[in-house]
């Protein structure tokens, strides 16, 4: 194995057993794959089972298929290039990926939204955002760049001003709610927020310490910050060669269990930015480094099935079957598999013949579209070889240029729930294609699983067999490698096992991201009242304005008397219904209660179609999960309308 060094990046190169050289497709910069010395410890943390209870036989075997398979194929590929970020460079495109650009540069001027975004930052958050303006900064200083230069004690300083009570000024990286927590800042009454990192330490100090629940209401980088502090966090080490992974548990939320795809795509542009944040703070406090990576673009396949960048593959797809989101072609793969039984012993293990699977390979290519493919002559464990192959062809890898190093990373974080809370932020910043085609990948792979007493293919052979495609390089070296090598194999391989065993844990989006949310959103309503305010009473309008608002106010006030909601149904036969609020009351106690109104006028809906949603207030949308407590959501989000709708595909 050989490396090609330029200006602009990297190009991983392996000399092939059968002395052909190819270019890697997939290049990285991996600090620690420098070589181990001999006899150097493997235990990184106690998290990781021994590498001696993981056997890798099945990693190097399926190495060594996908060597096969390309040496079968002899077209000439283009390497893909990750860009060396120059000094500073990498800050500045994480400030922009968390909606912090306009604190600095050209467009400094409006950083109002940037300022409300800082107000809901915990203390750990805010020291991870201050470390990346400050070498920004410096960087900037030393280029004499013309443009205005921030100094990063005059962004927390400015912030802590314009929000007043938001932020101590004598603590300038703590965030504390209002001293009276059921006020907001203008002294109106409202909904409480847990983001204070004061009150998460004291609720950490209360709380039993348990290994299996994960807290979703308290910041995970404050945990680990606490428990770093801790001589609880100095004496877990997680396990150690316990083969058998926890059984991880969300206790449950009175409010209901947030899960990407139930929030409206302005809320999650908001989680996005703050999941980037929290997940480099959480590797600031573990002392792992964390670096997103670029991929130069490079000239690409522009149709096909195999090799296509997975946003163009999708909007192809999408001329045939509208709304699509996954890749036909994946989904075929998969049904194929699965249409003749998961009990086939080795299966994902055993490959397809490699010449075969190169000719199907073609002439799905040529057919596919077309519709005039033969299904009936593709066995089995080719199908597989086909879905996997399908898998390393993506141009860019499928966690991503920008994050695959980072979900390698997650083998060296100390604890089983610590690298369980970092790939539960990495998956929720993949693109919406690539988390959702993981999704009903690793859904496929637990079906296998449920099979093993048949298919002999347990979490731990399914993992091995699967890392090697999601996480190695195009041009990856024979089996004769480093110890470095190896314990990245192993890592891999325990970081797949996660992302099978807890996939349903990985897709929630944590309590104290949407309090965040919510609390942003709250923050962006009170300016554009102001706004609107000011406006109006330029324009003289002020008499009309108070008129129209006690007008709006009267039937309200009437119509819903206290402790009820008016949900809304407009699918329903019941198109409108006030339900009284009581302790016991869950959402889907009133989906069954417009659900039982019977009526032949409009379309029938099953209860597994329709959800009730919470709109507006201080959320954009929200789908609301069957175990909601409506008493308990309504006192967090009073302004809320309740709606029941079919959620969208």
């Amino acid at each position: 194995m050989s490396w090609r060094s330029g200006s602009r990046g990297v190009v991983l190169t392996a000399y092939h057993p059968s002395g052909g050289r190819r270019s890697g497709q997939y290049t990285m910069n991996h600090e620690h794959s420098k070589k181990i010395p001999d006899g150097a410890s493997f235990d990184r943390s106690g998290s990781q089972d021994s590498l001696d209870e993981l056997s890798l036989d099945d990693y190097w075997k399926e190495l060594e298929n996908i060597h096969e398979t390309r040496g079968n194929n002899h077209e000439e590929r283009v390497a893909l290039v990750v860009k060396e970020p120059d000094e500073g460079e990498l800050e500045e495109e994480w400030l922009k990926e968390a909606g912090l650009s306009n604190l600095f540069g050209e467009s400094s001027g409006d950083s109002m939204e940037s300022m409300v975004l800082l107000s809901t930052l915990t203390r750990t958050q805010k020291a991870a955002v201050e470390k990346r303006i400050e070498t920004v900064t410096q960087t900037m200083r030393k280029k004499n760049k013309q443009h205005q230069i921030p100094d990063v004690r005059d962004i927390f300083r400015l912030q802590n001003d314009s929000k007043g009570k938001v932020c101590e000024g004598s603590e300038p990286s703590t965030v504390r709610t209002s001293e009276n927590k059921n006020e907001t800042h203008d002294g109106t009454k409202g909904p409480k927020f847990s983001l204070g990192t004061d009150e998460q330490k004291n609720l950490l100090e209360d709380m039993p310490p348990s290994d299996t629940d994960i807290n979703l209401e308290i910041s995970f980088a404050e945990q680990a910050a606490n428990l770093k502090d801790s001589s609880v966090g100095k004496m877990y080490r997680g396990g150690g060669g316990d083969t058998l992974l926890p059984n991880f548990r969300l206790p449950k939320d009175k409010t209901g269990t947030t899960k990407i795809g139930d929030l409206a795509p302005q809320d999650m542009k908001k989680v996005y930015s703050l999941a980037l944040i929290e997940l480099t703070a959480l590797y600031d406090i573990l002392g792992t480094e964390f670096k997103q990576q670029k991929a130069v673009k490079i000239k690409t396949k522009d149709s096909g099935l195999f090799g296509v960048p997975l946003s163009l593959l999708l909007e192809q797809d999408q001329k045939k079957v509208p709304g699509t989101k996954i890749p036909l072609i994946f989904q075929k793969l998969i049904a194929q598999i699965e249409e003749t039984t998961l009990e086939t012993e080795g299966l994902l293990r055993i490959p397809g013949v490699a010449t075969r699977v190169k000719g199907l390979c073609q002439e799905l290519e040529a057919k596919f579209y077309e519709g005039t493919f033969n299904w009936e002559n593709v066995k089995q464990h080719d199908a597989a070889s086909l879905l996997k192959l399908f898998i390393r062809e993506l141009p860019q890898p499928l966690l991503t240029v920008e994050y695959l190093k980072a979900f390698q990373d997650v083998q060296n974080l100390p604890t089983r729930k610590q690298q369980l809370q970092a790939l539960n932020l990495l998956v929720i910043l993949l693109p919406e294609a690539n988390r959702d085609t993981l999704k009903v990948l690793l859904e496929f792979l637990q079906r296998v699983i449920d099979h093993r007493d048949k298919n002999k293919m347990t979490l731990k052979n399914v993992a091995m067999v699967m890392a090697p495609n999601l996480f190695t390089f195009h041009g990856f070296g024979s089996k004769t490698i480093e110890q470095s090598e190896f314990v990245m194999a192993a890592g891999t391989a325990n970081v797949m096992r996660f992302m099978i065993q807890y996939q349903k844990l990985l897709w929630t989006i944590p309590k104290f991201i949407v309090n965040q949310v919510r609390k942003q959103n709250t923050e962006n309503q009170k300016k554009e009242k102001k706004d609107k305010a000011m406006k109006k009473l330029l324009k003289k309008m002020a008499y009309d304005r108070e008129k129209h608002e006690k007008q709006e106010k009267t039937p309200n006030d009437t119509d819903v008397p206290q402790g009820v909601i008016r949900v809304q149904a407009p699918h329903l036969s019941k198109v409108s219904m006030a339900i009284q609020l009581t302790e016991e009351l869950k959402a889907s106690d009133v989906v069954a209660r417009f659900l039982s109104q019977k009526s032949g006028n409009v379309q029938t809906l099953k209860k597994e179609e329709v959800f009730l949603y919470e709109i507006g207030g201080n959320i954009g949308e929200r789908c609301l999960d069957d175990d909601t407590y409506m008493k308990d959501l309504y006192q967090l989000n009073p302004n809320a309308e309740w709606v029941i709708k079919p959620k969208q595909s």
